[in-house]
């Protein structure tokens, strides 16, 4: 009986290593189909006119907190998007540093009473001020409430239509607005639409903008671009075709702002703010009736700095583990409901069984596996079909991820530079990936728990806000 029983456990593991790497690869194809249909699209039409004169104007909303060493630059670079109409808000969430200072000496800000919509609730505003530089510069100074608190004041004080909300540490190309919006005068239906975040260590930045992109001496960073560009390229954009994209980044997005109100704002009692949003507009509307898309684009139109330090990505990777285990929990009955669509019953059980409980089941599984087959329980061969679902299957994943970059967008145009990063493809399945996955079972652990939450500070280099 035990014996049968440690055979199906093997077999459970192999399979379930096999589905899940299967799965991704069928996203990857889906992925593939989008992203050449996307770029033949942009071949016939060309390259951006510089406006087409219908863009709606945009609210570009900035949380920050103690960002007294990035925040000069990044909204020196906010004002010079390629955008008809736009306006900045800096949400100042109770800094503890001179991030304040900094913005009213450098923009040359004045206190400017203004009542404020109370469409979401958010903490207490104690001033606003507006730039005497800049007409379309404001800033709203309130007390701490976190990040997604922040968005919600923001909300309430932007003018237009349209809300990006970027981090403050966001390096965007100049045509980010221009191409981000390109969805919704596609499709009067589109709610949301997000591009692809790209690692900017390494990489030359002036005034704000990347100049050019490059690889950073740490091989964690180097092993986060691999990352990426497999989330991004073919996590995300497999499932735009399917209007079930779950997850737009709070690096950068682009939100109707009447839709976002009518679902109440950012919760401020999950650390995965970003998603739950998303996942609250899918359910809204699928219950409501109301036409709706969400899009996301393949164009890598944000960079932002990536943890490199052990310490400062696991506390990272546990709390994005975390904010999907509470916006899935939370809307489960998108997954049982029969107007869930794509969304409910195809991204939501995908995101619950591989993104949810799959570090557990994968953490189990390697145990399992090596504590068998150091005690005689598991053969050589079952061992063997382990590694190559489980770590053979991970590296051609990796590897795609690649190859859709090469075949697509170039970022990375010397050669030693792919072939770095295709080493990496390579390597960061023997141990890295695993390491993440411990990572993500203690985010899980802490949504289990109940852990309290907070804004999540990852220590920077500064080196954008000096430049």
């Amino acid at each position: 009986m035990t014996a049968d029983w440690l055979w199906w456990l093997q077999v459970a593991f192999i399979l379930y290593f096999l589905l899940l790497n299967g799965m991704y690869l069928l996203l990857n194809v889906l992925s593939m189909a989008s992203l050449m249909s996307y770029i033949r699209q942009r071949a016939e039409t060309g390259e951006l006119a510089p406006y087409l004169g219908v863009e709606p104007p945009v609210s570009v909303l900035m949380p920050a907190f103690n960002e007294e060493a990035t925040i000069r630059t990044s909204v020196r670079s906010m004002l010079q998007l390629q955008y008809p109409e736009f306006e900045i808000v800096v949400i100042n969430d109770g800094s503890k540093d001179n991030t304040l200072a900094v913005l009213i000496e450098e923009f040359d800000l004045v206190p400017h009473p203004e009542p404020l919509r109370q469409a979401v609730a958010h903490q207490p505003v104690t001033a606003i001020y507006r730039s005497r530089r800049y007409a379309n510069l404001r800033v709203v100074d309130k007390a701490n409430g976190g990040k997604a608190d922040a968005l919600n004041a923001g909300i309430n004080a932007a003018r237009h239509g349209l809300y990006c909300g970027v981090d403050a540490d966001s390096i965007l190309q100049r045509d980010s607005l221009l191409r981000v919006v390109q969805p919704f005068l596609e499709d009067e239906r589109t709610i949301a639409a997000g591009g692809t975040v790209r690692i900017a260590n390494g990489s030359q930045v002036r005034g704000g903008f990347l100049i050019q992109a490059g690889l950073p001496r740490s091989w964690l960073a180097r092993f986060q671009i691999v990352e990426y560009l497999r989330a991004f390229l073919f996590g995300r954009l497999g499932w735009s075709p399917l209007n079930a994209v779950l997850i737009i980044s709070g690096a950068f997005g682009l939100f109707d702002r009447e839709r976002v109100m009518a679902v109440g704002g950012y919760r401020t009692d999950t650390v995965g703010e970003d998603m739950e949003l998303v996942v609250r507009l899918h359910r809204y509307h699928r219950e409501k009736r109301i036409p709706y898309r969400i899009r996301y684009l393949p164009d890598p139109i944000c960079w932002t700095e990536c943890p490199e330090d052990l310490g400062t990505l696991g506390r990272q990777r546990s709390r994005w583990q975390r904010g999907l285990a509470e916006s899935l929990g939370r809307h489960a009955r998108l997954a049982f409901s029969l107007r869930g669509g794509t969304p409910g019953w195809l991204a939501w059980p995908f995101m619950a069984l591989f993104e949810w409980i799959g570090p557990l089941i994968e953490l189990a599984g390697y145990a399992f596996m090596f504590a068998g087959f150091a005690f005689g329980a598991v053969s050589y061969a079952a061992l063997a079909a382990f590694l190559l679902v489980a770590i053979g299957m991970g590296i051609l994943l990796s590897v795609n991820g690649l190859l859709l970059e090469t075949m697509s967008f170039r970022v990375y145009s010397r050669r030693r530079d792919m072939l770095q990063l295709f080493l990496m493809a390579v390597l960061e399945n023997f141990g890295y990936r695993q390491l993440n996955t411990v990572w993500r079972c203690r985010g899980l652990w802490q949504w289990f728990s109940r852990r309290k939450h907070h804004w999540g500070a990852m220590r920077r280099s500064g080196q954008w806000g000096q430049s």
